[in-house]
């Protein structure tokens, strides 16, 4: 994702706020397997 626009990262929509959010550095190794926005959504669940 390196030099990459930050319009044009890759989004999806929590299911439980039903906000979308963008792909992060930090979920590099695990964006296939993130699926809520934040610690509380995941909580929340």
């Amino acid at each position: 994702m390196q030099g990459v626009k930050k319009q044009h990262l890759p989004t999806k929509i929590c299911p439980i706020c039903s906000r979308p959010f963008s792909w992060r550095k930090k979920w590099e190794r695990d964006w296939d397997k993130i699926v809520y926005c934040s610690e509380k959504c995941r909580r929340n669940k």
